[in-house]
């Protein structure tokens, strides 16, 4: 990651218009050729004055168009209202409206020349939107006065690739609702100082929130995108959502937000079909309908289309502080076959199956976005062995900051199910991503992905009688928050909801009334507490040199063992764990250096729900030699346990 600061925006003040137009020759040359990375400056709906009268200057890309009007309350909705002038073969319509102000709702009605065809559109550029099920576009100003200048000055350190990285996802729908009137979601500003202070208490470093564009179908938990410049009317305005990022970074969190630049749906009013041709997607069906999804897949090899979405990336990184952009289903863009038969998808020029206007996207999206800001981080969910995905794109990589470790998801998950007795004969589930964990930079994603779909909770995947499952819940995430990568939790699973996620419900927070569920909650809050103030936990999560096994094959017993070092010989962990419910005693681990060894995490601890078992604080190296080592420690392993041991310092 590069290194740098990106200052906070500044009120922005009315433009003055001289010519009814906010777009230069320069601007319509970059739009046309794919690399204008601030069209939302220019496009969209703006409030300005001209010639002493205040209104509102309108901008939309309509080509293939015969007539564009704005209409709304303010004409009587009347299709050919106020008419927008073209700008030659830029294919963008602009025009003034005097006398329109904040909250004015309006549509672009598009006529084309192609087929007579008209249709009602939002606005592609609009900050605000009217709430689902309506769909008309709002005009709203973007004014709002920050007072995260410190988080801004300094968040390159927060953001680093060697700083702690605890991330946890939020769907701001269903985290937490007010049962008194009638289970409705909180507002941005409600969620504020609660999501904040939650956060905080847990130890999060950041919060990654699914995406909150304005989207029509709440079920779509927003990765079915209308408004791209526009976040979700449903819990507020513009000012409320730039409220609740604020509150979050005064109290030192960092905040990714999802970004899905992989397709849209095919509502009316949005991008489909925009003008009467297939301006933002593909005109053939094998390149313009995802098959999974139904919806339309970018044409990420129009100009055009390119300028709209890497307008849309910078957008939320400039205006609303956005600390990082997580970035959806890349594995559909790179494949022109993603989910298609034979037959049903067409090759690139090459005759491969690489979607290559895709790659140079992505590619050309990395390099705008750490170019602009280079204290944030782009994060890719790539599900294949696509090389190179976090490596910088003058190696020839997609130039993604991080990468989602989908592998070490499957595999662990997959073993946790496994009862204990037959986990010796799935080991390798266990240890195989160390032959790939510092091929790319990874974060570890237990996310809202696993807790869906009939899957039912991470609770309700472990096996055994009710104490197992917590036992085996506490240490599925003890082996998370070992393993070198960056840490993402979805909300519920901090505290074993048992039930899997429902975005019409709020979580079940009342769960926290009962021990074993408040243990979970402790003992991620203790991991998340100790992952940040341990060097060794963090410092190298992306490196070899921070990571060495002490016994990896000890299948028999279904017991791993492994260092994590930070940057000086002090700065080391022994992480230590127990896959079976059999507790073991006297099982020696061998040890860099003798020395009393303190036991800083026990996910066995009465406190978390466990039995109590443990090593009274700490064990004492003596010169026994194990696994190469000339020293060992002789512990007692709890059953379905996860244990941290630092070596003590004469200083501690």
């Amino acid at each position: 990651m590069s290194s740098g600061k990106s200052s906070a925006p500044k009120l922005t003040s009315p433009l003055v218009l001289r010519d009814h137009t906010l777009l230069t020759e320069d601007d319509l040359h970059l739009f046309n050729e794919g690399t204008h990375q601030r069209l939302y400056e220019k496009l969209g709906a703006h409030l300005v004055d001209h010639d002493g009268q205040r209104g509102a200057q309108f901008g939309v890309w309509a080509p293939n168009a015969e007539r564009v009007c704005v209409m709304g309350d303010f004409n009587q909705w009347n299709r050919d209202g106020n008419a927008l002038r073209h700008r030659g073969e830029s294919g963008i319509w602009e025009g003034f409206v005097p006398d329109l102000k904040p909250g004015t709702v309006y549509k672009y009605s598009v006529l084309s020349r192609e087929n007579g065809y008209q249709v009602d559109k939002a606005d592609p550029f609009a900050f605000h939107s009217e709430t689902p099920p309506k769909s008309a576009s709002v005009v709203a100003n973007l004014d709002y006065l920050w007072g995260d200048q410190d988080w801004m000055g300094e968040r390159q350190k927060h953001n680093h690739l060697e700083s702690p990285m605890s991330v946890y996802e939020v769907h701001l729908g269903s985290w937490m609702r007010v049962p008194k009137e009638g289970g409705r979601p909180l507002t941005y500003r409600e969620m504020a100082p609660k999501l904040t202070e939650y956060v905080r208490k847990m130890g999060f470093t950041h919060v990654e929130l699914m995406p909150v564009m304005e989207h029509p179908f709440y079920g779509s938990w927003g990765y079915q995108i209308t408004g791209f410049f526009s976040p979700t009317s449903r819990y507020g305005s513009p000012q409320d959502f730039m409220y609740l990022i604020d509150t979050l970074h005064q109290h030192g969190i960092g905040v990714i937000l999802d970004w899905v630049p992989s397709h849209f749906p095919d509502d009316e009013h949005g991008l489909s079909y925009f003008d009467g041709t297939y301006l933002y997607e593909h005109a053939d069906v094998r390149q313009r309908i995802h098959p999974d999804w139904k919806s339309c897949i970018f044409n990420f090899g129009r100009n055009e289309v390119r300028s709209f979405l890497l307008s849309s990336a910078i957008f939320w990184l400039d205006r609303y502080h956005a600390d990082g952009l997580r970035v959806d289903a890349v594995a559909s863009m790179l494949y022109l076959d993603y989910s298609r038969k034979e037959g049903e998808w067409i090759p690139n020029p090459h005759g491969g199956r690489e979607n290559l206007d895709a790659v140079d996207f992505l590619r050309t999206f990395n390099e705008a976005v750490y170019k602009s800001f280079p204290d944030t981080q782009t994060i890719a969910e790539e599900s294949t062995a696509w090389p190179m995905v976090s490596r910088p794109t003058y190696l020839g990589g997609l130039g993604f900051g991080l990468k989602w470790d989908m592998g070490w998801m499957h595999d662990t998950l997959a073993y946790m199910a496994h009862d204990p007795i037959h986990r010796k004969y799935q080991h390798n589930d266990l240890t195989f991503r160390m032959l790939y964990a510092f091929t790319e930079n990874f974060t570890l994603p237990l996310s809202h992905d696993e807790v869906v779909h009939g899957k039912g909770s991470l609770l309700g995947k472990m096996p055994g009688d009710d104490w197992q499952k917590f036992a085996n819940l506490r240490l599925l995430y003890g082996n998370m928050y070992g393993q070198p990568g960056k840490k993402l939790l979805f909300m519920g699973c901090e505290f074993g909801q048992g039930r899997e996620w429902n975005h019409e419900e709020s979580l079940d927070w009342d769960l926290l009334r009962h021990p074993p569920h408040a243990g979970v909650q402790k003992w991620v809050e203790a991991l998340n507490h100790t992952y940040s103030n341990e060097p060794a936990l963090y410092e190298s999560d992306l490196h070899a040199e921070g990571f060495e096994w002490i016994d990896g094959g000890d299948a028999e017993q279904s017991v791993i063992s492994f260092l994590r070092k930070g940057r000086t010989n002090q700065d080391t962990i022994l992480i230590v764990l127990n896959f079976t419910p059999v507790p073991r005693t006297r099982y020696r681990v061998g040890v860099p250096q003798g020395g009393r060894w303190r036991e800083i995490l026990n996910s066995d601890a009465k406190e978390y729900g466990g039995s109590g078992w443990g090593n009274f604080g700490g064990v004492e190296a003596t010169p026994a030699p194990a696994h190469g080592r000339r020293y060992s420690l002789s512990l007692s392993l709890p059953p379905l346990s996860a244990l941290f041991f630092k070596k003590e310092t004469p200083e501690s």
